[in-house]
C-alpha cells in the first residue's frame, strides 16, 4: 500500500499518478476530508500525535512525506511531526519518500547540486537541514529506508500558497497586474508540480537511490519577468508586472503570520536562484515537462475554478 501523507497539491500529484499506475493507495490528512477518486482510501489523522501516525501508516510500504504544519508553526511543530513519521514509518518497515524545499543551502553563488553544504543562516534553513541530516543518518544506521526529492517553488493544478499560486496567477487569467516578490530580472527555477510527484514516485521505486537527496527535474531557469511574460502571453493579455519588497512583506506582517515569515526567505528572489538537477535526470530519464506547456495547463486549471 502507497500511503500518501497530506492532501495538497504534491499529494494528489503523487495520488494521481500511482492510481494511473493501478497502485493501491491511501490518502492522510488532518480533516480526513477531500474529493478524491472513487477506490483511493482517505483517512484522518493528526501527525503530531505519535499513536495515530505509527496508526495510519501501519500497512503501508511505501510513504510519501507530503505533509507540513502551517508555515508560521514551522520551527514549534515540524520536527516533531517528522520524528511521528519517523515512528510510524519504522513500525510499518516501510521504506519513506521525504519531499523537501531547498532552503539548507542558504544563499548560493552559482547553480544548486546536491553535493552543496548546509550553509543557511535562516531560522528555517537551519531547521530543514537538521530535519534533511537527521532522516539521512537514519538511513545511514540502516534503522530506516529513505530517500529525499528536493523542489523549488512550485506551480501546477492545485497550487494555491506558493510565490507563484494564486496571487500569481489569478490576477493573469483576468488580465491584471500581477505581483512579484524580489527582483523580478533575477533567474529562478520553478518546479511543475507534477514534476515533482512523478520524481518522487520514481525515487520511491529505485532501491539504489535510498539514502541519497536528489533534485527533481525542472526546466531551465528563466527570470521571473520571462515567468510572468510567458503566463501573461499565454492568458492572451500584455504583460503587467509588479514587485513587493521585504517593507511590504513587513507591513503585511503585522497582520499575516505567513507573510512576516517569508522575509527571512526574501534572498532566494533578491538573487539568481538556479537549480541543478542534472544527477536526477541522467540517472531516471525522466525530463521536466516545458515551462510553456506546463504555464498552459496551470493557467487552464485556473480557468476551470473560476467557472
Amino acid at each position: 500500500m502507497h500511503v500518501i501523507l497530506g492532501t495538497g497539491p504534491l499529494g494528489r500529484s503523487i495520488m494521481r499518478e500511482l492510481v494511473e499506475q493501478g497502485e493501491p493507495v491511501k490518502m492522510v490528512s488532518y480533516s480526513g476530508k477531500a474529493a478524491l477518486p472513487s477506490g483511493v482510501l482517505h483517512e484522518k489523522a493528526d501527525l503530531l500525535d505519535e499513536k495515530q501516525a505509527v496508526h495510519i501508516m501501519q500497512d503501508a510500504t511505501v510513504i510519501y512525506h507530503c505533509a507540513q504544519p502551517a508555515y508560521h508553526q514551522w520551527g514549534k511543530l515540524f520536527m516533531r511531526m517528522q520524528d511521528n513519521i519517523i515512528s510510524g514509518a519504522m513500525a510499518a518497515g516501510g521504506k519513506l519518500v521525504v519531499a523537501e524545499n531547498l532552503y539548507m543551502y542558504g544563499l548560493v553563488k552559482g547553480s544548486m547540486h546536491e553535493q552543496l553544504p548546509h550553509a543557511a543562516t535562516t531560522r528555517k534553513g537551519v531547521l530543514r537541514s537538521e530535519m534533511s541530516r537527521n532522516l539521512l543518518k537514519l538511513h545511514q544506521d540502516g534503522l530506516l529506508q529513505v530517500v529525499i526529492g528536493r523542489g523549488s517553488d512550485f506551480f501546477g493544478s492545485g497550487v494555491l500558497g506558493s510565490a507563484v499560486g494564486e496571487r500569481f496567477f489569478k490576477p493573469i487569467i483576468a488580465g491584471k497586474p500581477c505581483t512579484v516578490f524580489g527582483d523580478p530580472d533575477k533567474l529562478h527555477t520553478y518546479t511543475y508540480i507534477h514534476d515533482f510527484g512523478k520524481a518522487l514516485i520514481a525515487l520511491g521505486g529505485q532501491e539504489d537511490a535510498y539514502g541519497q537527496a536528489w533534485h527533481v527535474p525542472n526546466a531551465d531557469a528563466v527570470t521571473t519577468r520571462q515567468f510572468a511574460e510567458m503566463a501573461y502571453r499565454a492568458a492572451g493579455f500584455p504583460a503587467s508586472i509588479r514587485t513587493m519588497g521585504k517593507g511590504m512583506l513587513r507591513i503585511g506582517g503585522l497582520f499575516i503570520p505567513e507573510a512576516r515569515e517569508t522575509i527571512e526567505m526574501t534572498y532566494q528572489f533578491e538573487h539568481d536562484f538556479v537549480v541543478d538537477s542534472s544527477k536526477f535526470s541522467a540517472k531516471f530519464k525522466l525530463p521536466a515537462t516545458p515551462l510553456e506547456y506546463a504555464i498552459a495547463q496551470t493557467l487552464e486549471w485556473f480557468q476551470s475554478e473560476k467557472s
